[in-house]
């Protein structure tokens, strides 16, 4: 089978370096094109980014010699490949112009950004969560009126280490839930060679993070009606975000109450068998357990844990009861795979499954 060609639009940044070292021997799809800013169009790969490689993996052989389009020539960009991946670095309103330029091209968009997810009829995926919000693409393409191109999107990094577990719960009815994320500082694209100021610092602000924490759970979980997608009404969520020494890996602490009763047990037991769609489709990039629970009083670590299902599942531990909550519990989720280029690949494996993703 032929591979599906993919742009990386935004390819020089660090989610781009991670999407292309996501997909370098990748199954189903192949780099055809770099595109990032005129700056660094015209040149090889390899020297627009220069000393800025921030993956732990060595640059893909298949890339360096690559030249660097422009990623405003849409059109010729477009032409070149079966769809794009987004993690362009610009303001949201030129975000959104160029993904729906793309798509308006007939090229399918998978988004990293946050530009999209609140356009009602663009799917904000965790493929595990809600596959079925692929269906409101239908919609889009009317609106765009286009026949093959359209936007999906993936949510915020952070809230990959609970709504899983939320999901997993919602027999049980979660109400209310208080979570506080302390956050790598890769979700912000930076190592600590760029950003020595965090070492042995924490910084309590990430802008605009707390509201995606709380709002995006709630998308995830929502219906589509009358074309658009409705987010549902609870459990209300209340977070805090706070960007901590460490280079990958968001970690949550979460207290949650719940309408019905559950046993420690009961709980854990529909975590770990908690799964979806692309265990189901047995997609490349799927994790094969998605939730792991881990017993030892002092896990889930970074150091220990992040990299789980190859980076793409999730790990919690410290379930108990508490005296204010129902439930406490830690989670922790990788946030530049898990949380942004794995997550954006898995939902282009589901769309290329469910037939919204075809050669050209």
């Amino acid at each position: 089978m032929a591979k599906l060609k993919a742009a990386i639009l935004g390819a020089t940044g660090m989610v781009g370096q991670r999407f292309i070292s996501l997909l370098e021997d990748h199954p189903w799809f192949e780099v055809a094109v770099v595109a990032a800013s005129p700056r660094s169009a015209g040149k090889t790969y390899e020297e627009a980014v220069g000393d800025r490689w921030k993956i732990d993996l060595p640059m893909p052989e298949a890339v360096k010699k690559l030249v660097v389009m422009n990623v405003n020539d849409v059109e010729e960009v477009a032409s070149k490949v079966d769809f794009c991946f987004s993690a362009v670095d610009m303001s949201k309103d030129e975000i959104r112009a160029i993904e729906e330029a793309y798509a308006k091209t007939e090229t399918p968009v998978v988004s990293n950004n946050s530009a999209h997810r609140w356009t009602p009829d663009v799917p904000m995926i965790v493929p595990e969560i809600n596959a079925a919000h692929t269906d409101v693409i239908q919609y889009q393409k009317k609106r765009l009126g286009t026949t093959r191109g359209f936007i999906a999107v993936k949510p915020n990094c952070s809230i990959q280490a609970y709504a899983p577990v939320l999901t997993a719960w919602k027999e049980f009815e979660p109400y209310e839930v208080v979570v506080s994320t302390y956050q790598a500082i890769s979700g912000a694209g930076k190592t600590f060679r760029e950003w020595p100021e965090m070492e042995g610092n924490i910084i309590p602000f990430i802008s605009g993070e707390e509201e995606k924490s709380e709002k995006e759970p709630l998308r995830l979980w929502g219906k589509i009606e009358n074309g658009v997608i409705v987010p549902a009404e609870g459990p209300v969520i209340t977070s805090q975000c706070i960007r901590v020494p460490v280079l990958n890996g968001h970690t949550a602490s979460v207290f949650v109450k719940l309408k019905k009763k559950a046993t420690k047990e009961q709980l854990i037991e529909k975590m770990v068998n908690f799964s979806g769609e692309p265990q189901k489709l047995g997609l490349p990039s799927a994790p094969k357990q998605f939730i792991q629970y881990l017993e030892e009083d002092n896990r889930p670590q970074v150091t220990l844990d992040v990299n789980y299902e190859r980076g793409m599942g999730v790990s919690v531990g410290r379930l108990r009861e508490d005296t204010v909550y129902d439930w406490k519990f830690v989670g922790l989720a990788h946030n530049t795979l898990r949380g942004a280029a794995g997550g954006a690949v898995l939902c282009a494996e589901l769309l290329k499954a469910q037939g919204f993703i075809e050669a050209k």
